[in-house]
């Protein structure tokens, strides 16, 4: 068992990992632990988006819609996917622009809370994809621009897991780019990574 590390000794990972390049980050983000209210799991599937990645929001430049990408590090970017999903995003990066999507949880904390809001009781469907993550965790809108290092966010470093990487998922532009990262192994991936 990891010894917990102190509030002083997270801020500064936490620094350090948002000042990484989104694709750094997103890999970085395996392993750690995202709480909003007190419920939350274990990050185990990420994906980066840089402003010259021609799939991120941020590539035609600053809008109404996703101004957050364009301000401080560690903020979360909140956007609604075809109308219907919420999905949650933490700002990064060595430029402005880039965030990274939070795919996938390991739901640990508050699972009586996620199971009410999902309808669903197997823990391995509660946050395996960005907008089941969103409702189990009751992100919204409201939560555009919140800081990751207060209330009622909570990001703590995990410790390090095996990652593999891959393509993204539902994006029609820069489908190539293997910025997607999971911990191998993993059942509460969105969809399992391709062998090989």
């Amino acid at each position: 068992m990891v010894a917990p590390i102190s509030r002083r000794q997270t801020l500064r990972r936490q620094v350090e990992l948002f000042a990484s390049p989104a694709e750094v980050a997103a890999r970085e983000l395996i392993g750690w632990t995202l709480t909003v209210g007190g419920v939350g799991g274990r990050i185990v599937e990420t994906e980066a988006y840089h402003p010259a990645d021609p799939a991120s929001h941020s590539f035609s430049g600053p809008t109404a819609r996703n101004a957050v990408m364009f301000g401080p590090p560690g903020r979360v970017y909140v956007y609604r996917s075809y109308g219907i999903h919420w999905c949650l995003n933490l700002v990064c990066g060595d430029s402005p622009g880039s965030a990274v999507l939070i795919r996938a949880l390991e739901p640990m904390q508050g699972l009586d809370l996620m199971i009410a809001r999902r309808g669903r009781d197997d823990p391995r469907r509660l946050c395996s994809g960005p907008g089941k993550l969103c409702q189990a965790l009751a992100v919204t809108q409201a939560h555009n621009g919140l800081r990751t290092d207060a209330p009622p966010f909570a990001l703590e470093p995990g410790v390090g897991v095996e990652i593999v990487a891959g393509p993204r998922i539902g994006i029609s532009k820069a489908v190539e780019t293997p910025w997607r990262f999971g911990e191998a192994g993993s059942r509460y991936l969105s969809r399992p990574f391709p062998s090989g």
